[in-house]
């Protein structure tokens, strides 16, 4: 059987640490120095620049993480949103130059969101239509630049409800990733499924995955491996998927981010 292979989700800083690691096979690499506000309202040349000389020679695919703080993607606030949807736009000026083709962005639904879909059949509604007002203008210019948007579930506690998300904005540059700390939180915290569950919900429209590992009190963003996921069935469950989608380690200690690619190599998941 062959091992699918691991990326990383790393700053320019940390790149430039691990370059020969990430230049060993064909790693997926998501870059996550663009997410931040003062980063794309500033200057962006000079770490554009950087970027382009540290991705010289990557094999693997290039992607990014969106912005995402202080706001949610489901904003009430005219005024607000369309300050959100300025830094999606900002954002794939980041892909377009550097060639990425795939962004992650922040599923808005909460575990409140959760509870209140279950009494009101509206709230559901709504929210998408929230999300269209944002991503319309963003999606129509992904599509055109070749890059595709990633839901991650935050705080999703039903695995489906983002992927309705995804289906009702019917647009080919927005698929589903998933985060199995952030799943594995609502496993334990809220009652939610196991982490494989999120892994067949998305089924077809699972194209990234955030690998880290966590004991759900949390977002710990451990090594996979040093926690308690059960990682042989959330192998098992995207081996079963019609293709595999991007694996990308997301941990905290990145200067040791090779800990987990060691500790699921040794249980002959991924390489």
């Amino acid at each position: 059987m062959t091992l699918p292979t691991l990326g990383a989700a790393l700053t320019l800083d940390m790149l430039a640490l691990h370059r020969d690691w990430m230049l060993s096979a064909p790693r997926d690499l998501e870059l996550q120095s663009f997410c931040l506000p003062h980063v794309l309202n500033g200057d962006l040349a000079t770490p554009l620049a950087r970027a382009s000389k540290l991705i010289d020679g990557l094999t693997g695919r290039i992607g990014i993480h969106g912005p995402y703080i202080g706001f949610s993607l489901d904003s009430a606030d005219p005024d607000v949103a369309l300050i959100v949807q300025a830094r999606m736009l900002k954002a794939l000026e980041v892909c377009e130059a550097l060639g990425a083709t795939q962004m992650v962005i922040h599923s808005p639904l909460t575990a409140w969101d959760h509870s209140e879909h279950q009494i009101d059949p509206y709230a559901p509604l709504i929210q998408i239509e929230r999300l269209r007002f944002i991503l319309g203008p963003v999606l129509k210019r992904a599509e055109d630049s070749g890059v595709t948007l990633v839901l991650e579930n935050i705080e999703d506690v039903d695995p489906g409800a983002r992927c309705r998300m995804v289906d009702a904005l019917k647009s080919p540059a927005l698929k589903a990733s998933l985060d199995t700390g952030h799943a594995q939180w609502a496993h334990v915290t809220a009652g939610a499924p196991p982490v494989d569950a999120y892994v067949l919900a998305a089924g077809k429209r699972l194209e990234h995955v955030h690998l880290q590992d966590s004991d759900g009190f949390a977002d710990r963003h451990w090594h996979p491996g040093d926690g308690p996921l059960n990682w042989l069935a959330i192998f098992a469950a995207l081996r079963a998927l019609p293709k595999m989608p991007r694996l990308i380690l997301e941990v905290n200690d990145l200067r040791n981010v090779t800990r987990g690619a060691a500790n699921l190599l040794a249980m002959g998941l991924a390489e």
